[in-house]
């Protein structure tokens, strides 16, 4: 977890005095209810204003006279008028990656409310490029890093390029704002945790469908690179690589006719096997995947196989009801995609994650194991990595621990590695091996 803060005016003498500063928080609407229930845990004495959902209009008026405002980053948008016309002593951002976009509505409207002091938290400042922290530091404190133009000339593409020097003036510049807290510094008494590999080998079917796929996309991206150039390329190069993933994880996913004579899903039926083995023994597993649809046809072959499980995605309206299903033992297994459940949830009663295919983001990957490997936790946690050998996922990993040591250079010292090449994209397009 990163913190990251900016200085403000106002000295505070006394806690009484703290209370007549208000707050705004701003998190992911589906964090809001937890910020309610913490603050009522551990600061009863705040009234705290929850400001969402289609009647919160009628409760504006109870802002002047309420020590915390929560409220959510679509919501803000929305409502930005109301926030502009109060003045907040503090602006705290929960997962404060949401604004890594500086050009997103909710980066625009937080930057928008007036306030003395600005907090971000997030366990990700950095998920794909310098950029993303140039962004939350606009937030923090406007004109540190210069404008966008400078920081892109002066920083993010000489790191890039691999001036250590310009790296070293960077976290200079940032650090007196930044405290970053990892897990064993501040939670000793965690079990182990163990992170398992596992190599699946496909069937000759779906390598024949995972080449003819990756041969017609590699043709199509290398066009668009020569065409278009490599920046401006993001696009069909992320379209190419997330058909060649559908193939690995079940040929199902792929919408082509090709597909449907492909009898065989080895990840599939060896995540399922490993599925039955826990519950035989009594585990509580999560499972994570990018794919909605994979998430659907594992729970049809566990509710053939008559193991109790729930699903989260971003369609499910009963969140809560879901995690106290799971976390009660109503449920053995609970299926979640990555972006809707991969953060602000506290899964403690698992002591199984199953990352069913790779995200290009490994801090990403770090928060969903966090759902379960927590303060709370009691039982080692082992972690599984559903890997298909040979093709674009295994070449992912590798590219998960560059983006983990750009992060790192920035945050704690190290050497960073720059932006994807065009060879790393055709390595990306290689052959299964």
């Amino acid at each position: 977890m990163a913190m990251m803060s900016s200085c403000g005016n106002i000295s505070v003498q006394s806690a009484d005095q703290l209370k007549q500063l208000k707050v705004l928080i701003v998190a992911p609407t589906s964090l809001v209810p937890g910020w309610c229930r913490e603050l009522e845990r551990f600061a009863p004495g705040l009234s705290v204003l929850p400001l969402v959902g289609p009647k919160r209009h009628a409760r504006f008026r109870e802002i002047g006279s309420t020590d915390v405002v929560v409220t959510s980053y679509p919501l803000i948008t929305r409502d930005l008028a109301t926030y502009e016309s109060h003045g907040f002593y503090i602006v705290v951002l929960d997962e404060a990656q949401t604004i890594k976009n500086q050009n997103s509505r909710a980066s625009q409207a937080v930057r928008s409310v007036p306030s003395e002091l600005r907090l971000c938290l997030t366990g990700t400042p950095i998920e794909n490029n310098l950029g993303e922290l140039f962004s939350l530091f606009d937030f923090l404190i406007p004109g540190l890093l210069g404008s966008r133009a400078q920081f892109q000339g002066s920083f993010r593409l000489p790191i890039e390029m691999g001036d250590e020097s310009r790296l070293e003036q960077l976290r200079r510049r940032v650090a007196p704002f930044i405290l970053r807290r990892l897990k064993r510094d501040v939670a000793t008494e965690l079990p182990p945790k163990t992170d398992i590999v596992r190599p699946i080998e496909l069937s000759e079917g779906e390598r024949e469908l995972y080449e003819s796929i990756r041969i017609a996309a590699h043709a199509k991206v290398r066009a668009s690179i020569r065409k278009k150039g490599l920046a401006a390329s993001t696009v069909p190069v992320l379209d190419a690589l997330m058909k060649l993933r559908q193939v690995a994880c079940h040929p199902r996913l792929v919408r082509v006719p090709a597909a449907s004579q492909v009898t065989t899903a080895t990840k599939y039926e060896t995540t399922l096997d490993l599925l039955r083995r826990f519950a035989r023994e009594g585990r509580k597993v999560l499972v994570f995947s990018q794919f909605a649809r994979m998430l659907a046809l594992l729970s049809e072959g566990l509710l053939r196989d008559g193991i109790r499980h729930v699903t989260l995605t971003g369609k499910t309206t009963d969140r809560q009801a879901r995690v106290d299903a799971f976390q009660s033992g109503r449920a053995d297994v609970f299926l979640i995609s990555l972006k809707a459940g991969g953060t602000g949830l506290t899964l403690t009663a698992a002591d199984t994650v199953i990352h069913f295919d790779p995200w290009w983001n490994p801090a990403a990957q770090s928060q969903a194991t966090d759902r379960a490997y927590r303060i709370g936790q009691t039982k080692p946690v082992f972690v599984y990595r559903m890997i298909a050998s040979g093709s674009v996922e295994e070449r992912m990993l590798q590219l998960q621990q560059k983006k983990q040591r750009l992060a790192d250079a920035v945050l704690h010292g190290g050497a960073a590695e720059g932006a994807l090449s065009e060879e790393e994209i055709d390595d990306l397009f290689a052959p299964l091996e």
